[in-house]
């Protein structure tokens, strides 16, 4: 997990130097039009616009990126000691794990259905251990903060977050939609074509993206935190077979 919050930081990294850009040619334009360098080409209100409607494809990759990487380092975690079995796993964990081993969720034919339940009742029978699986995220271009306490609800671990960040998560940004439900919406009518990369960008400012992009990140911190106490708790593992974690 040390190294789930390295990669959150690396691709913050990238938003915030990419909003110092957009900041320079923000003041820039209150003198008239801003060029690119010194003598550079002029960048017109249409290529700023465009510019901006940047800030929402980082933003919802950074979130993709995070939530994946947390729901992928539970089942690492859980895969790493190569000793549990599956009635160690939580019922939510091993519901997961049987999702993936039976293949529940994708439609099969009958005989490919009777070979995946032959695997499952294999793996019983000779009393392996878990191995090779990983949580269903489901379709891509979905995550925002609801979908995100949903799979930690899916998990069986309660997602906290404090006051200050529940409430700047939730608190409307625009057109009566939260930070991460307006980055998803707008990421997916960009990448579906429903409004053009000008559009997306019309009518914002650097502040505004600045403001969008800290309370995307104080929020995904703080859900990495949990990710990362939940998989050092052993939270996957049913009370009775947990490790004691020894605290220096």
């Amino acid at each position: 997990m040390e190294a789930l919050g390295i990669a959150f930081e690396e691709r913050l990294a990238e938003i915030e130097s990419y909003l110092a850009f957009l900041e320079g040619i923000e003041a820039e334009a209150r003198s008239g039009p801003p060029r690119l360098g010194h003598a550079g080409a002029l960048i017109t209100t249409q290529q700023q616009r465009i510019l901006y409607s940047g800030v929402f494809l980082q933003l919802y990759n950074l979130v993709e990126a995070t939530i994946v990487k947390c729901l992928d380092g539970v089942t690492e975690a859980a895969l790493k000691a190569a000793t549990w079995s599956p009635g160690d796993l939580t019922i939510e964990l091993r519901r997961e794990w049987v999702r993936v081993m039976a293949r529940t969720h994708v439609d099969l034919n009958y005989e490919n259905r009777l070979e995946s339940a032959l695997g499952l009742c294999d793996h019983l029978v000779a009393s392996l251990p878990v191995a090779g699986f990983k949580v269903e995220k489901g379709g891509g271009g979905n995550w925002d903060d609801e979908t995100i306490e949903q799979i930690a609800d899916r998990l069986g671990f309660n997602l906290r977050v404090t006051a200050d960040t529940h409430s700047a998560i939730k608190r409307p940004f625009k057109d009566d939609l939260g930070p991460l439900q307006l980055v998803k919406k707008l990421r997916n009518s960009l990448a579906h074509g429903s409004i053009s990369f000008a559009e997306c960008g019309e009518n914002l400012t650097v502040g505004e993206l600045r403001d969008l992009a800290s309370r995307t990140a104080a929020y995904l911190r703080e859900v990495v935190a949990a990710f990362r106490s939940y998989i050092d708790g052993h939270g996957y593992i049913i009370a009775a077979k947990r490790p004691l974690v020894v605290v220096a």
